[in-house]
This record gives structure tokens, C-alpha cells and sequence, in this order.
């Protein structure tokens, strides 16, 4: 998974969830790359064949029950939160971009939720307004943001990740006044 080199290093014991989890193939490499004794839950309205070590939850991870369900799975506070959902496209503009905003959000409110304060997230983007309002938000609570087109994917694809490491920024005004009584 090239995208985590853009990330923490994940280290054998991880707590991690991946939304938008069908067919599986990120839950299996994490598997193997990282170990028995890793936590894993993918989430996904479409089932996945079953991964040894990896909980599944058959859900909208949309759904305002979806974040204490998925909290309850990970048994802890999370390494990563991996988000590769992307909606079903009708052709019609603005009922896409209210899809793609939703599953841009509650990504976003899951990692709030269940991220430890030095977690990651990793979440599936297309272009667009919604996406440059979501890179705001990002970046508003991210130290850092990375926009990232996997080495695998097809030109003729569009979409990119975004890699939002490590930490949540202090607080602006927290940081003027330290330099401020330093000046003194």
C-alpha cells in the first residue's frame, strides 16, 4: 500500500478501520503487513469474504449509530482511520456531490471520534467544490495534508487520497500567546 508510506508508521498491534471496506484487499494486506495482534474493522453496506483477524460490520457508515458501533468494534482508541468509499454515481451533479460531501464528513466525524490525538486518516477523493471545502476542513484540523494519486491507478481515474497526518493542530491563539510572554 504505497499510501502509507505517506503516513505514521504503523506499527504490529494498530488499531485500524477501513470504511468503504469491499472487496477487502486493503483489510488483507494490512493483515499481513501488520500482524495477529492488530485490531482491524472494515465497515461496508456490501459483505466481504471472510478475513481472519479483521471484524466486519455490514453498515452505513454514514448512519448516526454507525460511529459508536464501529468504536465499540476497535476496542480502543485508533492508530488510522482508511476511508476508499466512494458513492454510487447517478450522472446528476448535485445529487453526486451531496453523496460524495456525506461520505466526505462522516469520515471525517469517525476519525473525530475514534482516532488516538497522533492517528491518521486516509480518505478517497474526487475533484470538485466538495472536495475543496473538505481539503479546508482537513486542514483546519491536521497538521498536515497531502493530496496523493496512487501508483496503481489508471490515468483515465480521477480520484486521489487524501493523507492527513499526524496530530491536531494547538490552537491558534494558544501559540501567539507562548510567543508573545517569550518576547516579554
Amino acid at each position: 500500500m504505497d499510501l502509507l508510506k505517506r503516513a505514521p508508521r504503523l506499527r504490529r498491534g494498530a488499531r485500524l478501520v477501513e470504511l468503504g471496506c469491499w472487496p477487502g484487499g486493503w483489510l488483507q494486506e494490512l493483515s499481513e503487513l501488520l500482524g495477529d495482534d492488530t485490531t482491524l474493522v472494515g465497515v461496508d453496506l456490501e459483505p466481504i469474504s471472510e478475513l481472519p483477524g479483521a471484524t466486519f460490520l455490514e453498515l452505513d457508515f454514514t448512519e448516526p449509530l454507525a460511529e459508536e458501533r464501529i468504536e465499540v468494534a476497535l476496542g480502543g482508541p485508533a492508530d488510522a482511520v482508511l476511508s476508499d468509499a466512494a458513492p454510487k454515481l447517478t450522472g446528476i451533479r448535485d445529487v453526486d456531490g451531496a453523496a460524495l460531501e456525506e461520505l466526505y464528513e462522516a469520515a471525517l466525524a469517525i476519525a473525530s471520534r475514534v482516532l488516538k490525538p497522533d492517528g491518521f486518516l486516509i480518505v478517497k477523493g474526487f475533484p470538485g467544490p466538495e472536495a475543496d471545502l473538505y481539503r479546508k476542513k482537513l486542514r483546519s484540523r491536521f497538521a498536515r495534508v497531502s493530496e496523493v494519486r496512487p501508483e496503481g491507478k489508471r490515468r483515465s481515474s480521477n480520484e486521489f487520497y487524501w493523507v492527513a497526518t499526524p496530530d491536531l493542530k494547538p490552537a491558534r491563539s494558544r501559540r501567539k500567546r507562548s510567543r508573545r510572554k517569550g518576547k516579554s
